[in-house]
């Protein structure tokens, strides 16, 4: 509470400048939809999305300060805001409405329309909202300190160093340069590869490692401990599990696998016994850890709905970097979506479905606020959590009778509300934490928020159907693997087929980490993401180990780092825009001038390297000015 105490935003309370313009509503709105349809586009092709909230905040302030030349950052602020909404309903989206596209081509259900996409997107979106703000207190204000919220905290380091200039804004973007052009070199030219894999044939798995500065940059904000959590539930899954249910497995054939394991691994290997097995036991880790947050935040969730209820009628004396939007209209707008869901014909939800939104949805938008605060919204697991709800939703709509198609698209629908809440309270939980360390006013970022849900909703349906007649879900351009997964995991559980094993022992794996004092979400996580990602992150935070072992702070190599996420997701919503427009495989130098692993590992090296010489640059500059005493 000390630290709570203490802090002083960049921007005092007491001062007023430019924030909520028209400039920055019409810019935002424009990022939404573009980042929104870009990373449509990308997750349906690849099953992930970039975060817009850096990039978005990179471009405001290059738009609002180098074009524009308007010189306020919470206007550019503003901008990053209404413009990170058009990536949280896309990753909602894209994860789970073409289910019903599959299965409309399957005749076993009808195809959606462009107003139903735009209502669930919609719905969803306008909760995550409603059901973040009156958490806002609990998270982002009192555990200021305690939850990094990465991607938060590095957005708020690219505009204040625009602002400030000089060797902050030098070590920003240099790292966005080194970054964008590492992205170009390995996932534009495909020079290299991304990643590098060796071979553990001893124990029938692989170690992998993707080399993408961003992960790196996040593990290097996130820190050494949070890294090696996430780190150690993929070592458990990755060399301990998988390798388990090869050796033990055999002959079995175990759903959702439809061959032998023996086989499965003879042809697909360790990656396919991951992808059959290990997700399930992460999903029923994820769902478990989430119900342990949340019962460990309760009291907090409590008290600042507490502090909510007894500032109702009354304004006078607070503060404008304390002030919420009326919790009055939070609940009417939570009300007027839950009723929507309920009665408009359209959307196939009964009343059974929109209670479980409402529990779930709450629940899972406190569990996602608390997880990107510990690993940022580019690892938050929210496929994960949808997979906790598809399969407690739909097997709780069979035993009421709701079978069959019905029940499956309903047990979709349902799905996608709740995954479309949990992105967009990931994202909004960022956008405040931003706002928090530059002195925004929460209440204007709320309703930025409301109008770049608006937009970036809008604009998805048209998104899905043009790209749905182009190429087709489930097709070799647009695979659409988390949106597969969550309807081969509705189809299992209403056909009595789902691996409910495999879930109880993710269920207990959780509790088993809990009892041993372990903070269980960044464990569950690492059991739930691909090794190649927590291994980078490790890599990130040990790098932040080896910097901070010389000085306690390190601010340079944070501000470093805050570049190499923000240059690696503009490069990325470059790349999906050359592949909408058919320009990638044009630029594809692989089979001319690719360099292999050798090549993959210089890349790996060097961007350790640069970290390292940014965090000693500060080292450096703190040496000259202890001399000069």
């Amino acid at each position: 509470m000390k630290k709570d105490l203490e802090h002083k935003p960049y921007i005092p309370a007491e001062k007023i400048t430019p924030e909520f313009t028209v400039t920055s509503v019409i810019s935002g709105i424009i990022l939404a939809v573009v980042f929104g349809a870009a990373n449509a586009y990308l997750g349906l092709r690849v099953g992930l999305t970039v975060s817009a909230s850096i990039p978005a905040a990179v471009i405001s302030m290059g738009v609002m300060r180098g074009l524009l030349k308007r010189d306020s950052i919470l206007e550019s602020n503003m901008v990053q805001t209404i413009g990170s909404a058009g990536e949280s309903i896309a990753a909602g989206a894209i994860f789970t409405i073409p289910a019903l596209f599959l299965w409309a081509k399957e005749g076993a259900a009808p195809y959606p329309d462009l107003w139903e996409i735009f209502l669930i997107a919609l719905c969803g979106g306008l909760l995550g909202v409603a059901f973040m703000i009156p958490l806002r207190n609990a998270l982002i204000v009192k555990e200021h300190g305690v939850l990094p919220y990465p991607e938060g905290t590095a957005c708020a380091e690219v505009l204040l160093a625009g602002e400030k200039g000089g060797k902050g804004a030098g070590s920003v973007f240099s790292g966005m340069g080194i970054a964008a052009l590492i992205k170009l070199i390995t996932d534009g030219f495909r020079i290299v590869s991304g990643a590098i894999t060796v071979p553990v044939k001893a124990l029938k798995t692989h170690f992998s490692v993707e080399i993408y500065p961003a992960l790196l940059g996040v593990g290097y904000i996130c820190g050494a401990k949070i890294s090696s959590y996430m780190f150690a539930g993929g070592l458990l899954g990755w060399f301990v599990l998988i390798p388990a249910i090869v050796i033990f497995g055999g002959d079995t054939v175990l759903y959702p696998g439809t061959v032998p394991i023996s086989q499965m691994y003879e042809t697909g290997g360790a990656a396919a016994i991951w992808s059959s097995y290990i997700r399930y036991m992460g999903a029923g880790a994820v769902a478990a850890g989430g119900i342990i947050s949340l019962v460990r935040s309760l009291p907090l969730i409590f008290s600042a709905f507490g502090a909510s209820v007894k500032g109702l009628g009354s304004k006078a004396g607070s503060s404008r970097t304390d002030r919420n939007l009326d919790i009055r209209v939070t609940a009417v707008i939570a009300v007027f979506v839950i009723l929507l869901l309920w009665l408009y014909p359209g959307i196939p939800i009964s009343l059974a479905g929109t209670v479980f939104i409402v529990i779930f949805g709450f629940f899972f938008a406190t569990v996602s606020s608390r997880m990107t605060g510990l690993v940022g919204s580019s690892n938050n697991p929210v496929s994960g959590m949808t997979i906790a709800t598809l399969l407690v939703c739909t097997l709780l709509l069979k035993l009421s009778g709701e079978t069959g198609s019905r029940g499956m698209t309903a047990a979709i629908a349902v799905g996608s509300v709740i995954c479309i809440i949990a992105s967009v309270a990931g994202d909004t939980s960022q956008d405040l934490k931003t706002g928090y360390i530059l002195g925004a006013t929460p209440v204007r970022q709320q309703i930025g928020e409301l109008i770049g849900i608006f937009s970036a909703a809008a604009a998805i349906g048209g998104v899905m159907l043009l790209l749905d007649s182009a190429w087709g879900f489930g097709s070799e351009e647009l695979a659409a693997p988390q949106a597969t997964l969550m309807k081969m995991i509705v189809e299992g559980v209403m056909e009595g087929t789902l691996p409910w094993a495999l879930v109880f022992m993710g269920v207990f794996i959780a509790l088993s980490v809990e009892i041993l004092g372990i903070p269980v979400l960044p464990v569950a996580i690492g059991l739930y993401l691909p090794l190649e990602l927590t291994a980078a992150i490790m890599i990130g935070g040990l790098v932040r180990l080896a910097a901070e072992s010389r000085r306690k702070a390190s601010s340079s190599g944070i501000l470093f780092c805050s570049g190499l996420i923000a240059g690696e997701g503009l490069a990325g919503i470059l790349l999906a825009l050359l592949a909408v427009f058919g320009i990638s495989e044009r630029i594809d130098l692989s089979e001319s001038f690719g360099l292999g692993a050798v090549g993959t590992i210089i890349l790996l090296l060097a961007v350790i390297f640069f970290i390292l010489r940014a965090a000693a640059k500060e080292d450096m500059t703190n040496e000259k000015a202890d001399n000069s005493r």
